[in-house]
């Protein structure tokens, strides 16, 4: 019997490259269908990903299935790490090592993490509807952000501060947005959609409608009207310490998710100027270019904005002074334009931070010895008394926003002129104390049951960390912020 000969090495290549997926273009209540997609490869570097669950092959499957959701979720994932990662400073690699580990069905909530070990995602019924966290590509490249921007700047994961923790929510938005934007397909459907003027609501602004409708039965006025939350809003910035702890999603509160729709929503104006000042009949190439030239904005401003209290008004100076740096004042009034009219920059602020020719000087290196003699530090370590927190007796050392400015500007009071930014301690003060209240502090065993305040279905982000006699507070993750009732 003749043996059948084996497939040559060229016929094998053509079908893998031939083999398609299909998955989702954002989130599964877009109202967009699934596309066909080539098949991701999760352990491609820079920043490889692998998913714990058992391998499904790779081949077309019925949405709503297992095997659609893995594959689903691997290509937003792999879509979203292969545009960072095109962007990213040579040898930024994931804080967990390596490969980031992704959880696609963590068990039974409604909710999607980031902890330093991997990503999580879960799934709960509402309704007689089972959400799979893990299914949306909103939701997964928005915790994905949270990895990313824990490469880029691992400095600001304990920093006590709203604004701080802020913009790590706000980023993974963005994340969300720009990774949705490397599908030439969306690119149309978004561009048809606004009549090229991407900055009025669409498809692509709204993010995670299916989780946001979940929650919303589970919580009225937890989520915006038609998704979690809508990257098109009309907020301006208010001093956190001004703002009351949480509320409803018409709102603007303390809570970082909350008062992240402050940036998201400046960033995407801006991101809408920067398409229109490409001309009058932008195409999908032109979304796909600027969606690349927000993404490299972002990637160099970053490591460059020092962590203050006033910390979204520092990363808005820098996004100035990098497009001065990259883009020669293409996108300057843009970007300018949306920060001051949301408030992230003060008109003063923004009429001193440095235009084309003036932003050319080198960056002050981490670390080094600035004039007067100081030398830069990430954060502050702060000492605070455990005593109001139910923890008699012991010290609380927490790490507050203390770097050395690099531009002397602010975001807008609420009347006039600029915002004059808190003491680094006070800012710290405030964040922890937001953190005990809302019960997001996981205390372990520590502590007294008379005094101590526990929060037991309270989601925890923190935790206390023993430390001689002391306490250490620090970051375990950063989720969906939902908190359950019970």
């Amino acid at each position: 019997m003749r043996r059948a000969k084996k497939p040559s090495t060229s016929t094998a290549t053509r079908k893998a490259a031939g083999a398609a997926i299909l998955a989702w273009e954002d989130d599964p209540q877009s109202g967009g269908k699934p596309i066909k997609r080539p098949v991701p490869r999760l352990a491609r570097v820079p920043l490889a990903l692998t998913i714990t669950a058992a391998a499904v092959p790779a081949k077309v499957y019925r949405p709503g299935t297992r095997e659609f959701r893995y594959w689903a979720a691997a290509e937003a994932l792999r879509r979203g790490a292969d545009f960072w990662g095109g962007l990213l400073p040579r040898g930024t690699s994931w804080q967990p090592g390596r490969t980031l580990r992704v959880t696609l069905d963590a068990g039974v909530d409604l909710n999607a993490y980031y902890d330093r070990h991997g990503l999580s995602f879960f799934h709960d019924t509402v309704g007689r509807i089972t959400v799979y966290s893990g299914e949306s590509p909103d939701v997964l490249c928005h915790e994905l952000g949270h990895a990313v921007l824990d490469a880029l700047r691992p400095e600001l994961w304990d920093a006590m501060s709203v604004e701080v923790a802020a913009f790590h929510e706000s980023f993974g938005d963005l994340s969300a947005l720009l990774a949705g934007l490397q599908l030439p397909s969306l690119r149309r459907a978004v561009l048809s959609e606004t009549g090229a003027r991407i900055g009025r609501s669409s498809r692509l602004s709204r993010l995670a409608e299916q989780l946001g409708w979940a929650l919303r039965q589970i919580l009225p006025g937890s989520a915006e009207p038609d998704c979690l939350r809508n990257a098109v809003n009309p907020f301006f910035y208010r001093a956190p310490e001004t703002l009351p702890p949480s509320g409803p999603a018409s709102s603007l509160t303390a809570e970082p998710h909350s008062f992240s729709r402050v940036f998201t929503g400046g960033w995407f104006e801006a991101l809408a100027g920067m398409l229109a000042s490409r001309g009058s009949s932008p195409t999908e190439a032109d979304l796909g270019q600027v969606s690349l030239d927000a993404g490299r904005l972002l990637v160099d401003a970053i490591p460059a904005a020092p962590i203050v209290a006033d910390y979204l008004s520092q990363v808005a100076a820098h996004l100035i002074e990098s497009e001065a740096v990259l883009f020669r004042g293409q996108y300057r009034d843009a970007l300018k334009s949306a920060l001051v009219r949301r408030g992230i920059l003060s008109l003063q602020a923004a009429s001193v931070v440095p235009g084309p020719g003036t932003a050319t000087r080198a960056r002050q290196p981490r670390g080094a010895t600035l004039a007067g003699g100081s030398t830069e530090t990430h954060t502050r370590r702060l000492s605070l008394s455990a005593d109001q927190f139910g923890l008699e007796g012991r010290a609380l050392v927490v790490e507050a926003p203390g770097e050395v400015r690099r531009f002397e500007v602010a975001s807008a009071a609420e009347g006039l002129g600029s915002r004059t930014a808190p003491p680094p301690e006070q800012d710290a003060r405030r964040f922890v104390e937001y953190l005990f209240r809302r019960g997001r502090v996981d205390l372990g065993a520590h502590g007294r049951a008379e005094t101590r305040i526990a929060h037991p279905f309270a989601r925890k982000t923190h935790q206390l960390v023993p430390q001689a006699a002391d306490f250490a507070l620090v970051r375990r993750t950063f989720d969906c912020g939902f908190d359950p009732t019970s």
